[in-house]
């Protein structure tokens, strides 16, 4: 897929405030500071569409992106920043449920992980959370350049191993580096792919 356009449209806190749109959607969601910024400037081909910053939880609202004209890029807040008020956390909480069990035009949520850390209990929950709804979703691990070569197969490793402990068939997972630009092409097919099946 080639990116030919990608514009802002609007940012949301209410899920029944997003765009009214029949355009398909893709959902990036993650940890707080866990590189999704950088992937989605990575994959629309601008350093500043999503805006990145060394400071956990900037993003708190729902952002739609219209990419070549076609469909949405929609960049949801981190879940996990526990700097953030309790009620906020709560707030940020419903609203992408909300967002997640009701965006009928939803095809596919990429859950973000850092493929430097272990498995952590907040992502697996949510990806549970997910499995449990039955909402279309796609793994992604970010930051794979700050991995010595042998340390990547270890990492993926051990999160397919925790997967399989709840899943019989794995999530689709791909591995990226917004530093060294890898990744990209692998998870625009998979767009591409998930919108000609959408128009069958």
């Amino acid at each position: 897929m080639k990116i030919e356009s990608a514009e802002f449209v609007m940012s949301s806190t209410d899920w029944r405030k997003c765009p009214l749109s029949q355009h398909p959607e893709f959902a990036f969601i993650g940890r707080s500071n866990v590189g999704k910024s950088s992937l989605i400037n990575l994959l629309v081909g601008r350093k500043n569409l999503a805006k990145t910053s060394s400071t956990p939880g900037k993003t708190q609202t729902i952002n739609h992106f219209l990419i070549n004209g076609k469909w949405n890029l929609v960049d949801l807040p981190g879940y996990g920043y526990a700097s953030a008020s309790r009620t906020a956390r709560y707030n940020w909480g419903k609203m992408i449920e909300h967002y997640l069990k009701n965006r009928e035009n939803l095809y596919c949520t990429f859950v973000l992980l850092d493929a430097r850390l272990t498995p952590q209990k907040i992502d697996f929950e949510f990806i549970t959370w997910m499995g449990v709804q039955q909402l279309p979703m796609a793994i992604i691990l970010t930051k794979s350049d700050k991995l010595k070569q042998q340390e990547l197969p270890r990492s993926r490793k051990a999160i397919e191993t925790k997967l399989f402990e709840q899943w019989e068939e794995l999530p689709p997972l791909f591995v990226t580096s917004a530093e060294k630009k890898t990744g990209r092409k692998e998870v625009l097919e998979f767009i591409s792919t998930s919108l000609k099946n959408g128009e069958e």
